[in-house]
């Protein structure tokens, strides 16, 4: 079972979030990111942009990693004309599941 698989298990982001998008210009956003460490390193992942995750060796290099894999999304999707979804409300719990 791989990290991300371990991490749906054991983690969970609230399927309650409130997702708005954002027509502002360019400018400084603020997403939410969860960081995982496994036996291989860290894993990171923005929640509000599907698809975007990243993995580091050291918790500082996957943040540093989340940030720049970022980026590069909103600025796809600036250029694109496309609109930038914003978390206005995120929770993050622990589930037990029974196999």
């Amino acid at each position: 079972m791989s990290s991300l698989e371990k991490g749906l298990y054991m983690s969970s982001i609230s399927t309650s979030r409130k997702r708005k998008t954002n027509k502002r210009k360019p400018g400084r956003f603020r997403f939410p990111v969860i960081i995982e460490k496994d036996r291989s390193g860290y894993f990171a992942a923005c929640p509000a942009l599907q698809g975007c995750y990243t993995q580091g060796d050291s918790y500082e290099e996957a943040l540093q990693n989340i940030e720049e894999a970022i980026s590069l999304h909103v600025e796809d999707r600036i250029e694109n004309g496309e609109q930038i979804p914003i978390s206005e409300e995120i929770s993050f719990t622990t589930v037990e599941v029974r196999i």
